[in-house]
């Protein structure tokens, strides 16, 4: 497996670089770039011709990873050949929020074959859900294929993501890249550090990813009520203060759920994923420390998996979550991870509006908000 990188600051992309990237023949080519770059259909066309045999794939970005660091603004263009690995790429229009399960299983539906051993998926970061999105492709690929990626970000904002993949560029598509054969070397890991505070508040009244009740009042009123003067920065000021998903026993699922938007009419908040009916949910806030913890745990989790893994290629998909909350120290977390897998793995990913990966190796895929997850790749 021979990988090569490249950091674009502005448009037009150097030629001279692309044609670097382009030397070892590559049939994969990972694109994290900020929303910027998705203005318009040219991003997709000039990768598709610098690079027709390969696959394009990525999305846009709250932030930018590369072995250099985190970015704002730019774009990652990573160049991967696989030897002795099969890829094959999908991609479905997602029609709204409701069609995310569907969505879900069209795109699974493209991807399944018979070698089929990991998904790598990027989807909208705004109007979806992206636990519905896992479960429909689970229902088809089944629990033995292992399910990571992330859902776009667009620098906070919440308002519009796009993907690049198979059809260029698009605010609508859910893209996702199927690897297989018995040489693919393949680990991944997620972790948190977020902590909770203030008691546990059932979800007395919810629909999906729509909270609408905590302990019989308004969700959204109970929220401004412990966000105190961060309340006027809603939503934005949501990435602050997640919730961690408990069960009706009040235990951690591990599960920590970002708040995407409001509803001031209904009192309601939507959230990145699922909520269980009747379930508890837990605010929480985090330190750079923890979280940079949390990042360095995911990395060990990767490496103890197969450290061989490990020394390919690193995608790194972390929540803008985190990057606002650790601020001019976000490096850090990226340094931390880097770390930990050493230099022989070329890091690459982005910053999110949801992380997806198993919590551990076995497990069920899930969505994940506040999370570092990290998926290794590489090749016997």
């Amino acid at each position: 497996m021979i990988v090569k990188q490249a950091t674009f600051s502005a448009r037009p992309i150097a030629v001279d670089e692309l044609k670097r990237l382009a030397e070892p023949s590559p049939n994969l080519i990972l694109v994290f770039a900020a929303p910027a770059w998705f203005g318009d259909a040219s991003l997709g066309d000039e990768l598709a011709m610098a690079f027709p045999d390969a696959i394009v794939l990525g999305c846009s970005t709250a932030g930018e990873i590369s072995g250099n660091g985190v970015h704002a603004g730019h774009c990652i263009v990573t160049a991967a050949r696989f030897e002795r690995s099969s890829l094959n790429v999908a991609s479905t229009d997602l029609a709204d929020m409701a069609d995310s399960t569907a969505a879900g299983r069209r795109l699974a539906e493209q991807l399944r074959r018979d070698d089929l051993r990991a998904v790598l998926v990027f989807g909208q970061g705004v109007g979806i859900n992206g636990s519905g999105l896992i479960e429909g492709m689970r229902s088809v690929l089944g629990a033995d294929v292992v399910i990571t990626g992330g859902l776009a970000g667009d620098e906070g904002a919440f308002t519009r993501t796009w993907t690049i993949g198979p059809a260029g560029v698009s605010d609508r598509a859910v893209v996702g890249l199927g690897l297989g054969g018995p040489y693919l070397r393949f680990s991944h890991g997620s972790f948190g550090g977020w902590e909770p505070f203030g008691p546990p508040r059932k979800a007395t009244r919810c629909e999906g990813n729509v909270l609408h009740e905590l302990d019989g009042e308004p969700a959204l009123t109970v929220y401004k009520r412990y966000l105190g003067d961060y309340a006027k920065d809603l939503p934005a000021a949501g990435l602050l203060f997640p919730f961690s998903r408990l069960t009706e026993e009040r235990k951690s699922t591990g599960l920590i759920r970002t708040i995407l938007g409001i509803d001031e009419t209904e009192g309601s908040l939507v959230l990145a994923g699922d909520i269980q009916a009747n379930g508890y949910l837990q605010l929480m806030h985090a330190s750079t420390d923890t979280l940079v913890r949390g990042a360095e745990a995911a990395a060990q989790a990767a490496g103890q998996m197969d450290n061989r893994a490990a020394a390919g290629l690193a995608i790194l998909v972390s929540c803008v979550g985190r990057k606002l909350a650790m601020g001019a120290r976000v490096d850090e977390e990226v340094e931390a991870v880097a770390n930990v897998l050493g230099r022989k793995a070329t890091l690459t990913g982005f910053y999110s509006n949801g992380e997806i990966s198993p919590m551990f190796p076995g497990g069920d895929c899930k969505l994940h908000n506040q999370t570092m997850t990290i998926t290794c790749l590489a090749e016997d």
